[in-house]
C-alpha cells in the first residue's frame, strides 16, 4: 500500500492509504471527499460549542436585535420554545445574538464537550504525526457520534435553521462565508506530487513505480489555481534546530577568543625540552655564584 500524506498548501491534513493499482480517478474523489467531510467535522464541532454555551439558532429574522427591538416588532421564537434540553436549560445570553441563550445544563453540557472532543481527535492534524491513517469510515464515526449527543441533549430535534441540524442534513448554506473557501468539489479537486498533477485518467503507479512500499506527499489542490508550491528541502523545524546549532557554535568560537590567554605556556608543564634536561640530569641548575 502507498502511503499519502495530503497537504493543503503547507498545512498537513491526513495519511491515506491506497494500493499502486488504483485509479486516479477514483483516489482524487476520496481524498476530497475525506477533507471536505473533516472540514463538515470541524464546522459543527465549532458550531456544537456554541450549542452547549448559548442554546439554539434564533430565527433569522431575529438574529442581531436587542430584546426591545424584539419585543417591538412582536417577534417570537416558536422553534426555541419547543426546543428544550434535557434536563431543563440555564440562561446564558448570546452577546453576538445569534443563539436564544437557553443553554443545557451542566451535565448535557459535559456529554456535547466530550463528544466535541472526542470528533476533533479522530480529524486531528496530530494524527499524521502518529502517523494513524484517516479513512471515510472515521469521519462518519465522528459525524454519527456528534449526531447522537445532539439526540440525547435535544431528543426533540433543533430548528431547521439552525446550522447544525442543516450540516446534518447537508443542506448546509457556506455562501459567502470563510469556511466556502477551504471546500473543494470532488468534481473540481486536483493531486500534485513533485510538481506534477496526478492526471485522473492514470493510475497511481504510473507516477509512483510499483513498490507498494512507497511514501509521498501529495497537496489537495482546487483546480484551476495551478501548481501548488514545492516542498522546502528542510522542514521548518529542522531549519530552526540548524540555526539553534550555529549560534550555540558562534558563541562558543566567541569564548574561545575571549580566552586565547597564552601566560599558561610559562608553567612547567609546558616547557617542551624538561623530559630532556631530566635524562641529562641538568634539571634545576642555577648559574648564579652562591
Amino acid at each position: 500500500m502507498v502511503l499519502l500524506h495530503v497537504k493543503r498548501g503547507d498545512e498537513s491534513q491526513f495519511l491515506l492509504q491506497a494500493p499502486g493499482s488504483t485509479e486516479l480517478e477514483e483516489l482524487t474523489v476520496q481524498v476530497a471527499r475525506i477533507y471536505n467531510a473533516r472540514l463538515k467535522v470541524q464546522r459543527l464541532c465549532s458550531e456544537m460549542e456554541e450549542l452547549a454555551e448559548h442554546g439554539v439558532f434564533l430565527p433569522p429574522n431575529m438574529q442581531g436585535l436587542t430584546d426591545d427591538q424584539i419585543e417591538e416588532l412582536k417577534l417570537r421564537d416558536e422553534w426555541g420554545e419547543k426546543c428544550i434540553p434535557s434536563g431543563g436549560s440555564l440562561f446564558k445570553k448570546d452577546d453576538i445574538g445569534r443563539r436564544n441563550g437557553q443553554a443545557p445544563n451542566e451535565k448535557m453540557k459535559q456529554v456535547l464537550k466530550k463528544t466535541i472532543e472526542e470528533a476533533k481527535a479522530i480529524i486531528s492534524k496530530k494524527q499524521v504525526e502518529a502517523s494513524v491513517c484517516v479513512t471515510m469510515e472515521m469521519v462518519k464515526d465522528a459525524l454519527d457520534q456528534l449526531r447522537g449527543a445532539v439526540m440525547i441533549v435535544y431528543p426533540m430535534g433543533l430548528p431547521p435553521y439552525d446550522p447544525i441540524r442543516m450540516e446534518f442534513e447537508n443542506k448546509e448554506d457556506l455562501s459567502g462565508t470563510q469556511a466556502a473557501l477551504s471546500v473543494i468539489e470532488e468534481s473540481e479537486a486536483q493531486l500534485w506530487w513533485a510538481a506534477k498533477e496526478l492526471r485522473r485518467t492514470k493510475k497511481l503507479l504510473d507516477f509512483v513505480g510499483k513498490n507498494e512500499k512507497t511514501k509521498i506527499i501529495v497537496k489537495i489542490q482546487q483546480r484551476g489555481q495551478g501548481a501548488p508550491a514545492r516542498e522546502p528541502i528542510i522542514s521548518s523545524e529542522e531549519q530552526k534546530q540548524l540555526m539553534l546549532y550555529y549560534h550555540r557554535r558562534q558563541e562558543e568560537l566567541k569564548k574561545l577568543e575571549e580566552n586565547d590567554d597564552d601566560s599558561c605556556l610559562n608553567s612547567p608543564w609546558a616547557d617542551n625540552t624538561a623530559l630532556k634536561r631530566h635524562f641529562h640530569g641538568v634539571k634545576d641548575i642555577k648559574w648564579r655564584p652562591r
